[in-house]
């Protein structure tokens, strides 16, 4: 009966695998399939099935892990959308006035609601630096 709750998990581990397609389950999986074959030919208590589970499991992330870490650092980061305006230059289209609630930057032609770094009023018209971006946010400077 064990070796079937054991299948069960495998087939539950890889369907949800498949279903992800992010490396979710794929340990989990591995270690049912350990712990099911051990079962089939030994007989052993439950409590010793869940550790085997939980060892094997830990054991193939463990062993698969540096590859899966080797293998994204080859394919470089790439910046989201919002962390690419960080360090560029961008014009106040509306005065930046934290006091009243106001203040629009234009950067690389899309207009972006903006605050000042330091809460100093930046008229219109001044060049800045994006320095953060929270949300749909930007932090801006005056540019030296």
């Amino acid at each position: 009966m064990d070796v079937i709750i054991w299948a069960i998990l495998v087939i539950a581990f890889v369907i949800a695998e498949v279903a992800t397609v992010q490396l979710v389950s794929v340990w989990f999986a591995a270690g049912a399939l350990v712990t099911m074959i051990l079962v089939f030919f030994f007989d052993i208590p439950i409590i010793g099935q869940v550790g085997i589970f939980i060892g094997s499991s830990a054991l193939f992330l463990a062993l698969t892990m540096p590859f899966i870490i080797a293998k994204r650092k080859k394919k470089g980061y790439i910046p989201t959308n919002s962390e690419l305006e960080v360090g560029r230059v961008a014009r106040v289209i509306e005065e930046i006035n934290t006091d009243n609630g106001t203040g629009r930057v234009r950067v690389g032609g899309v207009d972006w609601s903006a605050v000042s770094a330091d809460d100093s009023v930046i008229p219109a018209d001044t060049v800045v630096t994006v320095t953060a971006v929270n949300g749909a946010k930007l932090t801006v400077k005056p540019k030296d």
